[in-house]
């Protein structure tokens, strides 16, 4: 008697309330940070958001351009993130520029407290995303380059990608 799986594949393909997304899909992320920063250690910090700012995050709007964090009391706080209202919001909009609280182990930021306190570091998100359904933030602990570092870095890549392009010339120059 042949068996008809047509109604088991379906089910398993729809997504149901129950069936949360998997995997890590990037929100907003923070270009300039690398550029303008040396990464020294980078830690992933969920975020504590309104339902509103979630929504306007899932529609992928949010910048990340003039954020940073700071430590207050004990907690690590993430200032300067955008994320616009939401469009069908009512009175429950959230304000676009409020300061969010980051979620971290106690170790994580007692260990992130004694490392801004000590030197001229700073703590600079790199990139936001969904991972499993809920928002994290990539945060470096970084120091900020001088110039002629920022012109250092430049000019070693470019060499780099200098470097490649003539060995791919030469790879395709011997076969062809």
């Amino acid at each position: 008697m042949p068996v008809s799986l047509e109604g088991h594949d379906q089910k398993e393909s729809r997504k149901g309330p129950d069936v949360k997304e998997k995997g890590r899909k990037v929100i907003a992320s923070n270009k300039k940070a690398r550029h303008n920063y040396a990464i020294i250690d980078v830690y992933e910090a969920g975020v504590v958001l309104l339902g509103t700012e979630v929504k306007t995050l899932r529609e992928g709007k949010a910048s990340l351009v003039d954020a940073y964090a700071t430590v207050d009391d004990g907690e690590i706080w993430l200032r300067g993130l955008h994320i616009p209202e939401y469009g069908q919001g009512s009175w429950t909009n959230h304000e676009p520029r409020r300061t969010r609280k980051l979620l971290l182990h106690k170790r994580e930021i007692e260990h992130l407290v004694g490392k801004t306190r000590e030197g001229q570091l700073t703590l600079v998100p790199l990139s936001m995303y969904f991972s499993d359904g809920k928002v994290k933030v990539e945060l470096a602990l970084a120091r900020g380059k001088q110039l002629h570092d920022k012109r250092q870095d430049l000019a070693r890549r470019t060499a780099e990608r200098e470097a490649t392009r003539e060995l791919g010339r030469r790879i395709k120059g011997m076969s062809g």
